[in-house]
């Protein structure tokens, strides 16, 4: 289904978990970062690092969109099996019809991650769709790529770096 480096987070969980196990593990990772955006003021659910992120995907405790742009897809990479809806459009402005795409895609119960290029198109995006009433949003840090360093992405920080499942353009 997925092609990744071999890590701890290339496996949903292991035979020995009980799915209450599971359960209470995504629930206390949620609870953490509900509790640390409260402390410093998101206006969002809160931040999740891409290996929680990918745990709490791949137990389908959560869905996984990308916020991305439709080229960036394409020829950055992207995360297999991954809702998109694009939080900016052709010349990279605002997309007018995020919020009603989202809504045809997700519920306002729905535990949602949204992962962009290095998680701050995510953050926006978060902040719109809790201000419409979606009360489960999260933020991707570090986004796909993570931070530029050295005039590169994707060298200590984001999803690929951690070695997480995803196709690369």
């Amino acid at each position: 289904m997925f092609t990744a480096t071999e890590n701890a987070y290339s496996q949903p969980h292991t035979a020995a978990q009980t799915s209450s196990e599971v359960a209470t593990e995504s629930h206390v990772i949620l609870a953490a970062a509900r509790e640390a955006a409260q402390q410093i003021g998101l206006h969002y659910a809160g931040n999740i690092s891409p290996q929680d992120a990918w745990l709490l995907f791949s137990r389908r405790v959560a869905q996984l969109i990308d916020v991305r742009t439709a080229e960036e897809l394409k020829f950055i990479g992207y995360v297999p099996e991954t809702l998109h809806v694009a939080w900016l459009s052709g010349g990279m402005l605002k997309n007018p019809h995020f919020l009603r795409e989202l809504e045809a895609k997700a519920n306002k119960e729905d535990v949602i991650l949204f992962l962009c290029r290095s998680g701050k198109r995510s953050v926006a995006a978060a902040e719109a769709a809790t201000k419409v009433g979606f009360q489960n949003v999260f933020n991707v840090l570090e986004g796909f790529e993570g931070d530029l360093e050295d005039s590169k992405r994707g060298i200590s920080s984001g999803w690929r770096s951690c070695g997480l499942p995803c196709v690369l353009g």
